[in-house]
């Protein structure tokens, strides 16, 4: 029997994951390439101990999905919605595809059209925004073919390899998200 409403917990290439035993030693191993931690963050590149996401949890301003393939069930990185506002129905969204061998393979986009589902049709959110360098021009294109329009710039505000960059502030709204998606979803947003 097929369900009024979609899985939102698998993708077309990906599914969510709650943390496993071994995946804080395979994260942490994802920070230990710096092309990884110069795109998926702004703080100063270091490697960070296992010990680090092992003490990482849920709560009730963040909800964190490891992401595995579907193909093997394979760890390939994380998604999160963090800086929730239930007030204000607002969130942060994150990605991170941490080998190098897995971006550019669609992983980012499905994971962002998982997470945005999730976000508004399971979370009630009307709004997720994120900031990204100007340099990722592989996660701007993913972001802006999930609708995500840019709402600003900081303009030199990321220092990486003694130049200056600006970081992008990108917003999309639940009513743009639906626009794009018709009726897929059956009305429900």
């Amino acid at each position: 029997m097929s369900h009024p409403y979609p899985d939102l917990f698998r993708g077309e290439r990906l599914r969510f994951a709650a943390a496993q035993p071994d995946d804080a030693a395979e994260l942490s191993r994802f920070t230990e390439n710096y092309e990884y931690l110069r795109n998926v963050d702004t703080e100063f590149a270091v490697p960070q101990a296992a010990a680090f996401f092992e003490q990482a949890e849920n709560g009730k301003n963040t909800i964190e999905f490891m992401l595995r393939t579907l193909e093997d069930d394979r760890l390939i990185g994380f998604a999160a919605l963090h800086g929730i506002e239930w007030n204000n129905r607002s969130s942060r969204l994150a990605v991170g595809i941490g080998d190098p061998e897995d971006r550019g393979r669609g992983y980012g986009k499905d994971a962002v059209a998982m997470l945005l589902r999730y976000a508004f049709l399971e979370l009630n959110l009307e709004r997720i925004s994120l900031e990204v360098i100007a340099y990722n021009l592989a996660a701007i294109r993913v972001y802006e073919k999930a609708g995500f329009v840019e709402e600003g710039r900081l303009r030199e505000a990321v220092m990486r390899g003694g130049r200056r960059y600006d970081l992008i502030a990108m917003g999309l709204l639940v009513r743009e998200w639906a626009a794009l998606h018709g009726d897929a979803f059956g009305g429900g947003v």
